[in-house]
């Protein structure tokens, strides 16, 4: 196409020698006209294509020479976007395409622009563009004159380019640090001069930068080492700043700091006393800014939660901890007794609260998360015993407040003194100040979370009276709501039979508080009765009558704005208290509320209502108590539902450094990658969250009814397994996967699916399948990676035999990728083991992280289970590609749940492919049989069950094992312990063991003895699968009159009828219903062949109920 002439004119004057045009053009990129910026964005973007190399020179003799600071500042911008490939695109990234001589001129300006520039933001531009021109050239020899340039600059007398050196240094060093070893020893010269000798704050602050960029980016210890001595220099340089009154320069200084403490906080260990000290005297400064103060708290506690890196380090010093948590106390004190806060007018529940107040809440939760216990509650009792014999109240408050921050991280240490800490809680409910009774019932809310169920079981009889009475503090309706608060909390951990007792009184007190209290204790009390009614069920029937009609006219009348949240709640708490009573008793109502329901569904709604969260997960416990009666509403339900599970999540992206704070907006969570700070709004998350939850939720309850929303449904999360920002909504979308497969199984088979057939199955497991790999692939949270693996388990008993050879292949090789990545990561705690400081309470939390991994070994071999059952013997060739990961978890090196799954998956390849699975024998066998007698009692009933499954299936391959199997099968059944509940289940498995060898290998037992001696053992009452099979076993024994069972003379029988008895006096437990009719059936016969004193003497060994019971079934 031929160009505009006019176009060529203005290109020809834009990149002519006259700079006022594109001077010119620079201002319009910036234009607040939405026109004028386009029409500029265009002739660029044109300029760009057709004169990249004239385009871009002109760009940085501008930088270099115009006189108008914006115009250099913009034009820098311009230039580091084209010149280099990490701050754009590749359309932008013009660099390949220029003459090594316009690159040379550019790179020539570039540094001379450095020596020239005066103004420093436009000085920070240029720094950019240079390190990251850099960054992508210098390795490859692009650019041999800038580190000679960089040298000569930091030991210049200006500045302005000692300064800009080294913040490029700082830069390259996070880019390409490794490209610069060659450079340490030099470098660290000129740090270590910049740092003692420079009088200029900023060259300090930026050699601090530099050197902590290159202690992070280094690899080897031994180079790290070499910057040892430079690290009382870096803090100097932060207390000359406080010194001089500069708090800015001194917070910037902390930042860098603070980063070196999470990145390497070993590099700090020998000088760690020197270091926390000074830190801690700035906290401890309250003449010093609150933001400088918090920076340096926020140092010692990225130190004290640096785990992975340094684990156990701060334990080591517990004159810091101490000093610390009196800080953070000092912090909690600084709070006002608000009017606003009395009045509980509005949702204020922190009027008073400071930042100090907010920010030490935040940190001792932090401390004793990352300290644990053992440390954190000595330092606490003490301090706690001061502040609340003091008169203050702001004391009292305090010790409360930190009591519940601090019970998370210190739960198992409280568990132990739980009479204590239950006591100090409240008696501070009579205490003559709201707050601090407000605080004390905020402390048992918290508890009852922690410590619980153990506080619940133990203290149910002072801590629900209390709450119950703080109900009545009509003086202070704040304190009134947080009661009923604590009630929910309590009741979440709680059984139902723990309630009962109280449910009348807490019932009443909660109905007197939606009548007549303030908005926030009808809140408070919607939530309490919710709650209360989940966990005491069907024991909540006796108050449906009472209480559904007050919830009800809350839905119907709350209508205005200011009542929305209250109008939420009665949602909420109504379709807790139907699902509670059940169907039959709520089913009226639940027409009723599902009409307001609908209305409200169909009206407009602000984006802020909460009501339609919470009306989403209403519909959703509406479905799971009316069943597919709730098939009708799904019209209605679905689309707003499918709507939120869409939602794309609310982002913000600045730059790392920018000045833009969005921090300070609760709504939003920030993270950082790299140098771009991302911001999430979380309500739109958390919407997306609930429905997503909500989707897994009517799938799973409406089973075959769910079919016509499959699809929509499946294309909506399937994408959603990999959505990084929200672990609920991965989780959700993990959770849903078998249950999309299921109900489209089932409407296949019970002909529910509009036409569709097995190759619509088919098709979704295609779908579905390999994207979940793809998601367990690049999933980073082991939680989750477990979730996915049981998710697939689930979807391989859907999917079935439909599943391809290569899906299997697939399958196996991201299982194979599982246990690689669980071993490295098991490899790497056992490396931080070695760590120096590493204690006791470290050795705790790697014990708990390792069973995370125990998780997932756990769902492999369920996976792996599954496969085995649905492909038998054609799995076999997977199965030996997948020995050499199986096998070395039998090692007595491995935890006994490893040790335990790898005997279940030889379990399961024995009993699924039978005779293909003879030639494993002698290979695993011989471990099957040492496993017997391990320590674990998991272990040995896995391995017992293997020895039984051997027994059937194994024929003449077992025979020669046989003498060996019952040995260790005696030493299990004969243990005095061998009825204690942790080893009840090894126990059955052995009595079922020992019956198949009597079954199966009776020529090679003395089968006089052995099979009375299974007899004596019987019946067997924990394992109730085992139990039903060994009893059809006896069943079917006594119905071909077994010589051996009976014994000479019928000696046995007594003991048979025995049996009998037991089992069917069990109900459906012990038997099938099947052989308890036989077994029925022989005992009516046995009666008349038993000698009548026998028969007496053995219905007079039973229970007097169950001879009633047994009585009364064989005469009927």
């Amino acid at each position: 196409m031929a160009a505009d002439p006019t176009q060529l004119q203005r290109l020809a004057l834009l990149l002519g020698p006259d700079p006022f045009h594109l001077e010119n053009l620079v201002n319009h990129l910036m234009s607040s006209s939405n026109d004028q910026r386009s029409a500029a964005e265009s002739l660029f973007n044109i300029c760009k294509q057709a004169h990249p190399e004239s385009l871009l020179l002109r760009l940085a003799q501008l930088v270099s020479s115009s006189a108008h600071t914006e115009v250099r500042a913009m034009s820098a911008i311009l230039l580091r976007k084209h010149l280099t490939r990490l701050a754009g695109n590749d359309d932008s990234f013009l660099y390949p395409r220029l003459s090594e001589s316009t690159r040379s001129a550019i790179k020539n300006i570039l540094l001379s622009s450095l020596q020239r520039e005066t103004t420093k933001s436009i000085i920070k531009k240029i720094n950019d563009t240079v390190s990251e021109l850099a960054a992508s050239i210098l390795p490859d020899g692009g650019w041999p004159e800038l580190l000679p340039f960089m040298f000569q600059c930091v030991t210049a007398q200006n500045h302005n380019l000692q300064e800009s050196a080294l913040l490029i240094f700082a830069r390259l060093a996070q880019f390409i640090g490794e490209t610069l070893i060659p450079h340490l020893s030099t470098l660290h010269e000129l740090f270590l001069n910049c740092l003692s000798n420079s009088t200029s704050a900023e060259v300090r602050i930026a050699a601090l930068n530099a050197a902590i960029s290159f202690i992070i980016c280094l690899s080897n210890n031994n180079d790290r080492e070499k910057f040892q001595d430079l690290l009382p220099l870096m803090v100097r340089t932060l207390t000359e700043a406080l010194n001089s009154k500069q708090e800015a320069t001194a917070q910037e200084a902390l930042e860098l700091l603070i980063e070196l403490a999470g990145s390497e906080p070993r590099f700090l260990r020998k000088q760690i006393v020197e270091v926390v000290g000074s830190m801690l005297q700035i906290a401890e400064a309250e003449s010093l800014e609150e933001g400088t103060r918090h920076l340096a708290v926020e140092f010692v506690i990225t130190l004290a939660e640096a785990r992975e890196r340094a684990p156990g380090m701060m334990r080591k010093f517990p004159q810091f901890v101490h000093s610390l948590f009196m800080v953070l106390m000092k912090m909690l004190l600084d709070i006002e007794d608000d009017p606003v806060w009395h009045s509980a007018e509005s949702e204020d529940e922190d009027a008073g609260e400071t930042s100090n107040y907010g920010f030490g809440q935040e940190c001792l939760d932090r401390l004793s998360i990352s300290l644990g216990g053992k440390t954190m509650v000595p330092v606490a009792s003490e301090n706690f015993q001061g502040f609340l014999a003091a008169p203050e109240w702001e004391k009292h408050h305090a010790a409360l407040i930190a009591l519940a921050q601090i019970a998370e991280g210190s739960s198992k240490v409280m568990l132990k003194n739980l009479e204590q800490v239950v006591s100090m809680v409240l008696n501070s409910f009579q205490d003559p100040h709201p707050r601090v009774r407000w605080a004390a019932i905020n402390a048992i809310g918290q508890l009852s979370t922690d410590l619980g169920p153990d506080l619940q079981i133990k203290y149910n009889q002072r801590v629900l009276p209390a709450l119950a009475g703080a109900m009545d503090d009509f003086q202070n309706p704040r304190v009134q709501a947080h009661a009923a608060s604590a009630v929910l909390n309590f009741s979440e951990n709680c059984t139902a039979d723990i309630l009962a007792p109280y449910l009348d009184g807490i019932v009443s007190k909660l109905l007197v508080l939606l009548q007549t209290g303030k908005r926030m204790a009808q809140e408070g009390a919607l939530t309490a009765l919710a709650s209360v009614a989940d966990s005491s069920q069907d024991q909540f029937q006796k108050y449906y009558d009472a209480v559904m009609p007050y919830l009800k006219a809350i839905l119907v009348n709350a209508n205005d704005k200011s009542n929305r949240m209250l109008r939420a709640k009665a949602m909420e708490c109504i379709s807790l208290v139907g699902m509670a009573v059940g169907r039959d008793k709520f089913r009226d109502d639940a027409r009723q509320v599902m009409n307001v329901l609908m209305s409200l569904q169909g009206s407009q709604m602000e984006a802020d209502d909460p009501t339609i969260s919470y009306m989403l997960q209403a519909w959703a416990r509406l479905c799971k108590c009316l069943g597919q009666d709730f098939l009708p509403y799904m019209n209605v339900v679905m689309p707003p539902l499918l709507q939120s599970a869409q939602l794309k999540p609310d982002v913000t992206i600045t730059s790392a450094d920018s000045d833009v704070d969005i921090d300070d907006d609760d709504s939003i969570e920030t993270i950082t990658l790299g140098d771009k700070r991302i911001g999430i709004k979380t309500s739109v998350l958390e919407e997306k969250a609930t429905a997503c939850n909500m989707l897994c939720c009517y799938a799973d309850e409406l089973k075959e009814g769910f079919f016509p929303w499959i699809d929509q449904v499946a294309t909506t999360l399937v994408p959603l397994l990999k959505f990084y920002f929200h672990e609920e909504v991965r989780k959700a979308a993990v959770s849903a996967m078998p249950e999309l497969l299921r109900s489209a199984k089932l409407a296949i088979e019970k002909g529910q699916s509009h036409g569709r057939n097995e190759s619509y199955l088919k098709q979704l497991s295609d779908y579905i399948i390999p994207a979940l790999m793809e998601a367990l692939h690049k999933e980073p949270e082991v939680e989750i990676c477990a979730s996915m693996l049981d998710s697939l388990t689930e979807c391989v008993q859907v999917s079935g035999p439909i599943l391809d050879e290569n899906q299997v292949r697939s399958i196996v090789d991201e299982v194979k990728q599982v246990i690689t990545a669980s071993t490295a990561r098991k490899q790497e705690r056992a490396e931080r083991a070695k760590a120096e400081d590493f204690d006791a309470e470290e050795g705790e939390l790697l014990k708990e992280e390792n069973e995370q991994e125990e998780e997932i070994f756990d769902q492999v071999g369920e996976l792996l289970g599954m496969l085995i059952k649905t492909f038998g013997a054609s799995f076999l060739p997977f199965f030996d590609e997948l020995s050499s990961y199986i096998t070395p978890m039998w090692g007595k090196d491995k935890t006994a749940e490893e040790r335990r799954i790898a005997i279940c998956i030889f379990d399961d390849v024995v009993e699924q492919c039978q005779e293909a699975a003879l030639k494993y024998y002698d290979t695993y066998v011989p471990f099957l049989l040492e496993a017997c007698n391990d320590e674990n009692p998991d272990v040995r009933q896995a391995a017992v069950y293997g020895v039984g499954v051997c027994a059937e299936f194994g024929g003449s391959v077992f025979k020669p094992l046989v003498r060996e199997a019952l040995s260790k099968l005696n030493v299990i059944i004969s243990d005095p312990s061998a009825h204690l509940s942790d080893n009840a289940m090894a126990y059955d498995n052995a009595v079922s063991a020992l019956g198949k060898i009597c079954q199966f290998h009776r020529d090679r037992i003395d089968s006089a003895q052995v099979v009375p001696a299974w007899l004596s053992c019987l019946p067997i009452k924990n394992d109730l699968i085992e139990a039903k099979l060994v009893h059809d076993q006896l069943c079917s024994m006594v119905e071909r009159s077994d010589r051996e069972l009976l014994g000479l003379n019928n000696q046995y029988l007594p003991k048979v009828v025995h049996v009998f008895s037991e089992v069917i006096c069990a109900g459906k437990d012990l038997a099938t219903e099947q052989t308890t009719s036989r077994m029925i059936n022989l005992l009516r016969q046995l009666q008349q062949m038993l000698p009548p004193a026998a028969l007496a003497s053995t219905w007079s060994s039973l229970e007097p109920q169950k001879q009633l019971a047994l009585q009364s079934i064989l005469s009927s």
